[in-house]
């Protein structure tokens, strides 16, 4: 146990230092949301009039929506370095070194979740700013719901990238399901305002539920929210698609690929 959470720490630490001497890779992955957040609120602001908000601005709803984003960009940047690891040969060294694969796995998440961490605390500076404020116990609550997010994005990241070749295959699959996950999570609008058949997607989206759990600690404090059957709904199912996510990677990787018989 010692060996693995020792190479896991290693590989998380080794993640999060590639990040941070990737400067683009920086600006790109803060920016990114930034100017997300600036044009959208400022462009919404508005026409954004849902009812029971009226005194809610669109910058403020969008707030907690472009912390999820910076969790899955942070995500998908970790993933990518799955594939550049393996044509580098770096990923072969680690698979056969006498050491458990659960690692890989452990190193990679971590060190994702590490990363989007810094980046949704910065952030989060902005909140006073829009008349949010958080006591100790709501600010707990928030760091739990990014790491659980976290989490999740980045098991569900290296789920995908695992068997993957290229970059540009991981990236089209990105476009077709990562950033729909995001989209479809109440994030860009409530999910009160939709059609019947959306919301039961968007219901059954485990992404809107991390994002009840980061949204609502804004509003409320511990006591409230641990009495709310509501609340303790989504950080069930985040829960849960943290653990899931986590478990099918490293039942993947500790799935040896065939390679081709000889004839």
């Amino acid at each position: 146990m010692s060996s693995l959470a020792r190479v896991s720490a290693s590989l998380a630490r080794r993640e999060f230092t590639r990040f941070i001497r990737q400067p683009q890779r920086v600006v790109g992955t803060v920016a990114q949301p930034l100017l997300f957040w600036l044009f959208l609120g400022f462009g919404f602001g508005g026409s954004f009039r849902p009812a029971g908000m009226e005194n809610v601005t669109y910058l403020e709803y969008f707030f907690p929506g472009v912390m999820l984003m910076m969790m899955l960009f942070a995500s998908i940047f970790s993933s990518i370095t799955i594939i550049e690891d393996r044509d580098a040969g770096f990923l072969q060294g680690v698979l056969v070194a006498p050491v458990s694969r659960l690692a890989i796995v452990l190193g990679k998440v971590l060190g994702a979740t590490s990363i989007a961490m810094v980046q949704t605390l910065i952030f989060t500076v902005a909140a006073p700013f829009l008349g949010l404020h958080l006591g100790f116990g709501s600010l707990v609550m928030v760091l739990g719901g990014f790491v659980l997010t976290g989490i999740g994005f980045s098991a569900l990241g290296f789920l995908l990238a695992w068997g993957m070749k290229s970059t540009s295959a991981f990236h089209a699959v990105m476009m077709v399901f990562l950033m729909p996950l995001w989209m479809l999570s109440g994030a860009l609008f409530p999910i009160g305002n939709v059609p019947a058949a959306m919301k039961v997607v968007m219901l059954a989206n485990p992404v809107s539920h991390a994002l009840i759990i980061i949204r609502a600690p804004f509003y409320a404090g511990p006591a409230v929210l641990l009495a709310d059957n509501a609340y303790l709904l989504s950080l069930a199912v985040t829960v849960a698609w943290a653990v899931g996510c986590l478990g099918l990677s490293m039942a993947r990787v500790n799935r040896r690929d065939k390679g081709v018989e000889a004839a």
